[in-house]
């Protein structure tokens, strides 16, 4: 009963083989899946020391690889802050006293986050195209950015409309309380703290708007991948150059989840320090009258 819990109960002998063979069958699977991909790329020659030199040559880089990811981070970077901005205009506008702002608000958030984001951007090239709205040589460009733009900032506007809901409603009371305008109480009130509780989901909202700037491949976008696949075609190394472009994307993506926890950590620290030092004020006061 002592290794007992109310939600588990430990194995005894019996159990405790039968899930020792079966992660052993599950291993030796898996490493029989392993070695099976790694000889059939051998027998291909994707394994040879040549498929992976032209990765160590500069002209690699800055022939196909550099201008793609200038392109991704550009095109996402871009509509991250557009997406920001729509997103805290629709969240904003769907806690709107006025019932008609709280009903276009939601009727663009829910058709924005119902389309596919491919289909935005295909949608967005025509239209530009169509009207020529854009140059031709940053057509593509355009496109890209409305639509992961549209779907993000309607998805951000969500995170932002349940950060500002999560809050205990004394927050709004106490600013009314004090005759604070609705305006005023969510500009100094309600999103100076739900900023927190949001940040970690709005980064990982930015993650997505970055991997999905690879779908602008579709449309003719020089992204990333699109410069990976190019390099693969001219000299003949796709498994390299994927695993390539993937190794690049995960380092950026890494770095803006360890960035967000950074700011997320800073910004906290901050509100504990900017706590304490009135509690402290509030004692020595206390103290000084009663002396």
């Amino acid at each position: 009963m002592s290794g007992a819990t109310v939600l588990y109960d430990s194995p005894g002998p019996r159990a405790r083989r039968r899930n020792a063979v079966i992660a052993a069958v599950f291993g030796l699977v898996l490493v029989a899946l392993i070695v099976f991909v790694l000889v059939t790329l051998a027998g291909n020659d994707q394994l040879t020391a040549q498929k992976w030199k032209p990765f160590v040559t500069a002209t690699t880089w800055t022939t196909y690889l550099l201008p793609g990811l200038w392109g991704t981070l550009t095109a996402a970077a871009l509509s991250i802050v557009f997406a920001l901005v729509l997103g805290g205009v629709l969240g904003i506008g769907r806690l709107s006293e006025h019932r008609w702002v709280r009903m276009v608000s939601g009727a663009v958030v829910e058709t924005f986050r119902a389309i596919p984001v491919l289909i935005l951007m295909i949608f967005a090239y025509y239209l530009y195209a169509e009207y020529a709205v854009f140059p031709s040589l940053r057509l593509s460009f355009a496109a890209v950015v409305t639509g992961l733009t549209l779907y993000n900032g309607s998805v951000i506007a969500e995170i932002i409309r349940s950060g500002i809901l999560s809050l205990p409603s004394g927050q709004s009371e106490a600013a009314q309380a004090l005759g604070l305008r609705p305006g005023q109480t969510m500009r100094l009130i309600l999103l100076p703290q739900a900023v927190t509780a949001m940040l970690p989901a709005l980064i990982s909202q930015m993650v997505i708007a970055l991997k999905d700037s690879a779908l602008g491949y579709a449309i003719g976008y020089i992204e990333v991948v699109r410069s990976g696949i190019q390099s693969a075609s001219f000299y003949g190394n796709y498994l390299p150059a994927l695993v390539v472009v993937a190794v690049v994307m995960i380092v950026i993506n890494t770095g803006l989840s360890q960035l967000a926890t950074t700011v997320e950590r800073r910004i906290r620290t901050g509100r504990r320090k900017e706590t304490a030092v009135p509690a402290d004020e509030t004692r020595s006061q206390v103290g000084t009258a009663g002396a």
